[in-house]
């Protein structure tokens, strides 16, 4: 069973140790600038890992402003042993549902590497829609969870 837990003492190392294919490193930070950014952005980074049953097998990094009522989905990334069984669309559908019942946002969003076609094809199927805007050479993609909100504050 997937489930999201805050990164911990616990979890912290096997993190640490996940890594994508050679082809995907090019699309996602190592865990360990993710962690490191997570603590000196402390105030809006949520760090989790991403566990099958109470194994780490993924991590995922969000920008959590309540006050913006946004959530950005800031680093997503399953071991590569772990990838093709849809662990990261079952992660992703478990992040929004636990969004949804916050009932404190109303918008998910993200920024892809272009050429990252299969991280574009997961979030399409999720109902992640292209804004068209380009953000430090990446693609940003939205979700609205409230009726009206289709781009970035």
């Amino acid at each position: 069973m997937i489930k999201l837990e805050k990164v911990t003492e616990k979890t912290f190392k096997k993190i640490l140790s996940l890594k994508v294919t050679k082809e995907q490193e090019a699309y996602v930070s190592s865990n360990l600038v993710s962690l490191a950014q997570a603590w000196l952005y402390y105030e809006h980074a949520r760090p989790l890992a991403i566990l099958l049953d109470e194994e780490p097998i993924g991590f995922m990094m969000l920008d959590w402003d309540e006050e913006e009522r946004t959530v950005g989905i800031w680093r997503m990334m399953i071991d590569a042993q772990y990838q093709g069984k849809g662990y990261g669309k079952k992660a992703l559908q478990i992040l929004i549902e636990q969004i949804k019942q916050d009932n404190k946002f109303d918008l998910v969003n993200l920024s892809i590497v272009p050429e990252n076609q299969a991280a574009r094809n997961l979030y399409r199927s999720l109902g992640f829609k292209e804004t068209g805007e380009i953000d430090d050479e990446e693609e940003i993609m939205v979700l609205p969870l409230t009726e009206g909100k289709e781009a970035i504050k």
